[in-house]
């Protein structure tokens, strides 16, 4: 039994929200047991996948930066350019779903995880290295976006739990690139282009399922037309943009998202440079990057869970917030001394990026209403989170050192839990739309 992939954008049945429909064009049939087991397991390859392209990067960033003659205030470009690239192409995620199909969209997006984990090392000079990492970069945003809007079409009822299990293969694959990037390429020679090319192989893999959900393309307009809700009949105007732009929720959602992900990139980009400048060997600071990731294993899977029986997740926002907050303080103060307690609560507070999926499944009634608001708060997040760690370089080059950046980190975490607080509210965008 074969699966329309499109029908992901469809409202689910039970949504207040939605058009009343006959018997012959309400919820699409059902997928077989088997196409939800594929859909698990693409996800999970496709998570696994959505981080390795940065924290390799981070882990190898001086050697980087002494290849390709770097200075900071580049190198502070080259860790802003993951969210450029998820604001700029996430935004174009649900218009590609509606035309290809979202399985389709997620399994081109493997495909450019991979082709630009093997041309970056290799593409020489600055700027191919900046642009074959925006070609990986841009499957990685599709990808991104889409992932709440399938989760909430396979497994309606287990939002949390699936979420959950994504969260949690997100924060294993990117653990596991900053744990061994470098132990890896000292086995593969000590070229730090071989320790990035070699997680091009674990993308590759990623691209099998998701090549086995795609329809023949023969049916594309048939499912574009379900996927916008008309199933044959003739096309709903659908809602202006302008109502999810008036949703305080929304743009609460977007600039927590935007918060989080500033967090986490600086983290991902500058912390093993922090530690390594405290006089912590490379090898132990990619170790440190990786306790702080892997947190994101056990605490993934069980923040969703935790934020789906709440009614308010306002006092998770705030526990996070509050290890971020000692975290940074300790790197301030002593940043050798207690690294690994450091590392430990800095990947606590990071768990925010589970809690804001969560979140984004939880504040619309229907799975149109999520694509939505998947795409504006990722999109609107991402670039709010763009200047964050380009402004972290340019504060370590001119500073000589790193009090000013860790006082900008801790700085942003205030109104991260204040915008939380509000996100987390127990109401939907379109009780505000």
């Amino acid at each position: 039994m074969s699966v329309d992939e499109t029908k992901i954008l469809t409202p689910v049945a039970d949504s207040p929200t939605a058009e009343p429909r006959t018997a012959v064009d309400t919820a699409p049939p059902q997928p077989a047991a088997w196409t939800v087991k594929l859909v698990m397991a693409g996800i999970v390859l496709a998570a696994v996948n959505l981080r390795p392209a940065i924290t390799s990067l981070g882990a190898l960033l001086e050697e980087v930066r002494d290849g390709l003659g770097m200075s900071g205030s580049i190198a502070g470009v080259l860790t802003s350019v993951p969210p450029l690239c998820f604001a700029v192409f996430g935004v174009m995620a649900p218009r590609l779903a509606r035309r290809f199909g979202p399985g389709a969209v997620v399994c081109a997006g493997m495909v450019a995880i991979t082709a630009g984990l093997v041309i970056r090392p290799f593409a020489g000079g600055t700027a191919g290295f900046l642009a074959a990492s925006a070609l990986a970069l841009m499957g990685i945003a599709v990808s991104n976006v889409l992932m709440p809007v399938i989760v909430k079409r396979y497994f309606p009822e287990r939002v949390g739990t699936m979420t959950g299990l994504y969260s949690m293969a997100l924060a294993l694959g990117t653990a596991l690139a900053a744990a061994v990037t470098v132990p890896l390429t000292g086995a593969l020679g000590g070229s730090w282009r071989l320790g990035l090319g070699v997680w091009a192989g674990l993308a590759a893999v990623a691209v099998l399922p998701w090549i086995a959900l795609i329809k023949d393309r023969s049916t594309t307009a048939a499912n574009a037309a379900h996927a916008a809700g008309t199933g044959g009949a003739p096309a709903a105007p659908q809602a202006p943009a302008r109502r999810i732009t008036s949703s305080r929720t929304a743009w609460a959602l977007a600039c927590f998202f935007g918060l989080q992900a500033t967090a986490a990139y600086i983290t991902m980009g500058w912390m093993p440079q922090i530690f390594r400048d405290a006089g912590v060997s490379a090898g132990t600071a990619g170790l440190l990057l990786a306790v702080t990731m892997v947190m994101g294993v056990p605490l993934a899977f069980v923040i969703p869970r935790l934020a789906s029986r709440m009614k308010n997740q306002g006092p998770i926002v705030i526990a996070l917030g509050s290890c971020g907050l000692v975290g940074y303080a300790g790197l301030y103060l002593a940043p050798s001394g207690g690294a690994w307690a450091w590392a430990l609560l800095l990947g606590i507070s990071n768990c925010s990026f589970p809690l804001a999926l969560t979140m984004i499944g939880m504040r619309s009634r229907s799975g149109a209403g999520v694509v939505r608001l998947s795409a504006f708060a990722q999109s609107t997040g991402y670039l709010i989170s763009i200047p964050g760690p380009l402004l972290v370089g340019v504060l370590y080059q001119h500073s000589g050192g790193w009090g000013l950046p860790i006082a900008l980190m801790a700085g942003l975490m205030v109104p991260q839990i204040g915008a939380g607080i509000l996100a987390g509210r127990d109401r939907t965008i379109e009780d505000e739309s």
